[in-house]
């Protein structure tokens, strides 16, 4: 298959989107499968880049790090005429969006959708949420969804708002997975010589682009408990954002600067390294839909202390995984919890059940569903094309039928709409 994925977010820009559609593009590819991404400018991306086209973009008011694309649907057709591309896969609801739609509609191909953000908790990023209200998330995702083939949804909390926005489209829960790491014995100290920390610090890690939707104030909020128990403890802050001065500012006025880094950003091949250095891997998001994050810390070896949700209780079924906190005041106290526990029990998975978690979260087993549900949306995309010709020639028919016609120049026109209208 060729697949045309259309996305406003993609590398150079860091996020969690852009991560899921890089992992699905290199499964899909192991599979033999070609992938060309439909995306917006950015002046840091590599002009040499293969399989990817650019369309003509702009920052997006003032959430800047993120673009948005104003002209260039004749280009993405263009060039999905050119890749002769199968099916269209769209990754977001607005201007990407909007030109996979037209190039699907152009060329007669079945489009499928992957809803991969809560708006809701984004909504303050546009005119500090004055303009777009979350009855209009739903009215437009309502829309976009019900016009694809079938929606995809990363975890079941995703699929069950999406069903209260009234989406009657199929929707297929299909989790984002990771790529299984190469274990690294050195990594650990490696890492921890490079931030200046002993082989005896107990290393909590906070990894992600630092938003105010993250909630990493909580975090740091919740340090000074672990602190009481673990004088030797270190908060590690993985990422960049717009949060970031806040966060430091905060810091200072906790006087907690000894005890907490900020080191930036770090290239994804990179990223296990931090996961295997750390002793817990702490998260109080709230806005959270398929939470790499999370599958990244446990095929590292992280324990998880994370905010409670239907997805994490999805993911978190052992103890030896990590703890789930119901209220923020009890964050600090899950975490201690959670440390002491796996200091005195140093008890770990069954093989055989480590080996199948493994399996299910992995990326090879995310690919290989994405492209069960490929070839289905197709073969009904056909189907159902197939019996809209039938019914139109049916039509012809019984028009034929009432006008009483039987000349060869109408038997002409119907051999030769139903010979070339499946072309």
């Amino acid at each position: 298959m060729r697949i045309g994925f259309f996305t406003d977010s993609y590398f150079p820009q860091v996020s969690g989107v852009s991560t899921s559609i890089r992992i699905l593009k290199e499964e899909l590819e192991a599979h033999g499968h070609e992938v060309i991404i439909f995306t917006t400018t950015d002046p840091k991306a590599d002009p040499n880049e293969k399989n990817i086209v650019r369309l003509t973009s702009i920052p997006l008011l003032s959430f800047k790090d993120r673009r948005i694309a104003i002209k260039g649907f004749g280009k993405a057709l263009k060039e999905a005429r050119k890749y002769h591309i199968d099916i269209v896969h769209t990754h977001t609801e607005f201007s990407m969006g909007l030109a996979g739609k037209y190039v699907a509609h152009m060329l007669n191909i079945p489009t499928v959708h992957t809803y991969h953000t809560m708006y809701e908790k984004y909504l303050h990023y546009i005119a500090k949420g004055k303009v777009l209200k979350p009855k209009s998330v739903e009215v437009v995702s309502r829309m976009f969804c019900n016009g694809a083939m079938g929606v995809i949804a990363p975890s079941q909390l995703m699929k069950n708002k999406l069903a209260s926005y009234n989406i009657y489209k199929e929707i297929r829960v299909i989790p984002t997975g990771v790529p299984l790491p190469e274990e690294n014995p050195g990594a650990k100290m490696d890492i921890r010589q490079k931030l200046g920390l002993s082989e005896t610090d107990v290393v909590l890690l906070s990894l992600s682009r630092l938003a105010h939707e993250k909630r990493l104030e909580k975090i740091i909020g919740a340090f000074p408990t672990v602190l009481k128990h673990y004088p030797n403890a270190k908060l590690v802050f993985v990422g960049e954002g717009p949060a970031r001065e806040d966060l430091e500012e905060l810091v200072r006025e906790t006087n907690l600067e000894d005890s907490i880094i900020f080191i930036g950003e770090v290239k994804n091949e990179h990223v296990h390294e931090y996961y295997q250095m750390a002793n817990l891997f702490v998260n109080a998001s709230e806005s959270e839909t398929q939470g790499l994050t999370y599958l990244e810390s446990i095929v590292n070896g992280c324990p998880i202390v994370a905010k409670r949700n239907d997805y994490l209780e999805e993911i978190i079924r052992n103890p030896i995984l990590g703890s789930l906190f119901q209220v923020d005041e009890e964050f600090g106290d899950c975490i201690v919890q959670t440390l002491g526990r796996l200091q005195e029990d140093h008890e770990q998975l069954d093989q055989t059940e480590r080996l199948l978690l493994m399996e299910e979260i992995s990326s090879r087993t995310f690919g290989i569903k994405v492209i069960s549900y490929y070839r289905k949306i197709i073969e009904n995309y056909y189907f159902q094309t197939i019996l809209e010709e039938k019914k139109a020639f049916l039509f012809i028919l019984k028009l034929r039928k009432k006008a009483n016609r039987k000349s060869t120049p109408f038997f002409i026109g119907v051999d030769f709409y139903w010979s070339t209208a499946r072309k």
